[in-house]
């Protein structure tokens, strides 16, 4: 995806995602996920904590901010399959799979 439609339309990708694996009807407000022993997880898992938490919070800014870290990182490719195969274990827990 970022080949084909630059880092703009993978984060697009990533922001449905992430609106996939939280859900509608979240009401507005600053949110904390919980994510235990987060610090000690892999690059991949803790940038999809904190992408989720980014998308819970409507914070665009920070998915931004994200995105462009993990680009400089080398690390985008990673983050973004690990973001997919979270929501695909999340949609099929779900049921809707």
């Amino acid at each position: 995806m970022v080949h084909r439609g630059g880092v703009e339309a993978a984060c697009e990708l990533a922001w449905g995602l992430a609106a996939t694996m939280i859900g509608e009807g979240l009401a507005k407000g600053p949110w904390r996920l919980d994510f235990p022993d987060i610090e000690q997880a892999a690059y991949d898992a803790r940038w999809v904590a904190r992408f989720l938490s980014a998308y819970a919070n409507a914070d665009l800014s920070t998915a931004t901010a994200l995105f462009r870290a993990a680009q400089v990182d080398g690390k985008l490719e990673q983050c973004l399959l690990m973001l997919a195969g979270s929501a695909v274990a999340t949609i099929r827990k779900h049921g809707c799979a």
